[in-house]
């Protein structure tokens, strides 16, 4: 099992989201994210500041996972739009 730790910025992200059935659903992805890498709708990005994205419905969930102390680091909680590709 994988350790999930919310930095200050991304738990702020995550609360100014107005659908209260959204954070929600969020949250709950990001907490099955303690079985890494056996979960759906992670990819693994090349050229990005982070290592990998979650995709939760509209919204992106960008983490850190330390494979040996296993620990993953939620970074980002950012909505997508026509600019985010």
């Amino acid at each position: 099992m994988n350790k999930i730790n919310w930095k200050p910025k991304a738990f702020k992200q995550l609360e100014k989201i107005k659908e209260s059935a959204t954070r929600k659903r969020i949250y709950i992805e990001v907490q099955a994210l303690s079985n890494f890498p056996e979960c759906t709708g992670v990819k693994k990005l090349v050229n990005h500041d982070h290592s990998y994205r979650l995709r939760v419905g509209d919204f992106r969930v960008f983490f850190e996972f330390n494979g040996n102390i296993h620990i993953i680091t939620i970074e980002e909680v950012k909505k997508r739009d026509e600019r985010t590709y």
